[in-house]
């Protein structure tokens, strides 16, 4: 029972470390310091869909989504990052 809940602890740990790291290099103006709750509910609950064509993926994201310039501009920034070292 122990090891379950340790194994919850840590996939909870790294789902908050993902967020905090999406804000700190993705993210600016009032969404870069944004609680979880807020930050579900405008960007990871999007109205859009996934599309696979010709090997590429698209994003569509639905026209009137109101946080929509937020998110391609995440997604912009999430491209130009370095790539990581190994």
């Amino acid at each position: 029972m122990f090891a379950i809940n340790t194994a919850w602890f840590d996939l909870a740990l790294t789902g908050i470390d993902l967020l905090a790291w999406t804000q700190h290099l993705l993210l600016d103006g009032p969404l870069a310091l944004a609680e979880p709750k807020k930050l579900r509910y405008r960007l990871l609950h999007v109205a859009a869909k996934i599309s696979r064509t010709a090997r590429t993926t698209t994003l569509r994201i639905a026209a009137g989504w109101p946080w929509s310039d937020q998110l391609i501009t995440a997604f912009r920034r999430l491209g130009e990052l370095p790539k990581p070292v190994t």
